[in-house]
């Protein structure tokens, strides 16, 4: 049976961290708090070739080679919802919601041909893949693909930033190669967390204080909302020290 799916506003979906292209994390500076995630990706994985088009090539220690996707995301406690999803279970800003969101469940960090496994719903999910909804994926492609193809060229217009990010932090921190080959070795793999300050410095961006300004009271409300819990005493850190890095951002005049 070809693959049937339709989203049933269920809301399910919108907790937790939410990879956004570098347009939608600045058009929603003032949202999201952002944070630039870094994942592993071995030679031997299907995607790696796509993960070197749209992320970074990182040598490691043992000379293995590792495709590294870095991506825009909005850094949220997985059990936290959306800021904008509404009590009802609907999207707040619908008509102008990220691609990330728009594309759901189908992902272009991964090559059209592996996408079925992403029409199963996860558990707790009340995605409809009954024979009510529409088949949207047949013979390996995507069958509606308009969104998919909007971030998809927008992930690989913004390639030459992430890869000019990805150099700047290799050259002045690089832990971050030893990291990323423990991440590598593991079987489940893992994820890097670094913040939005270091990737608005590395590419100098024009509007960088701006974005700072947005970004900051967004860290400040979700230290308070995090303080005291000892699960997400990571988040808790990270968003004290980020809050304070978008303050002093803010302040500085553009060069």
């Amino acid at each position: 049976m070809e693959p049937r799916f339709s989203c049933t506003a269920c809301g399910k979906c919108c907790h937790g961290w939410l990879p956004l292209t570098l347009t939608d994390a600045v058009a929603h500076a003032g949202r999201f708090p952002l944070a630039m995630v870094w994942t592993p990706v071995r030679s031997n994985a299907r995607s790696y070739e796509l993960a070197t088009r749209l992320g970074a090539s990182v040598r490691l220690p043992n000379r293995k080679t590792v495709a590294v996707l870095i991506v825009p995301t909005a850094y949220l406690p997985t059990a936290y919802p959306c800021p904008e999803l509404r009590d009802d279970g609907l999207c707040g800003i619908h008509e102008d919601k990220p691609s990330r969101c728009r594309t759901m469940p189908f992902y272009p960090y991964r090559e059209e041909k592996d996408q079925a496994d992403l029409l199963i719903p996860r558990k707790g999910w009340q995605c409809d893949t009954s024979v009510a909804a529409p088949v949207v994926y047949s013979d390996h492609a995507i069958l509606d693909r308009a969104d998919f193809d909007r971030e998809r060229d927008d992930l690989l217009d913004q390639a030459p930033a992430i890869q000019r990010y990805a150099d700047y932090m290799l050259k002045y921190m690089p832990w971050i190669v030893d990291e990323l080959a423990k991440m590598a070795a593991k079987p489940t793999g893992g994820n890097l967390v670094t913040s939005l300050s270091s990737f608005l410095t590395a590419t100098r961006r024009p509007d960088a204080a701006e974005i700072a300004a947005a970004q900051a009271p967004l860290f400040q409300a979700m230290a308070e909302r995090t303080k005291g819990d000892p699960a997400l005493r990571d988040y808790h850190r990270n968003y004290i020290g980020w809050a304070k890095e978008m303050v002093s951002l803010a302040r500085r005049k553009p060069v």
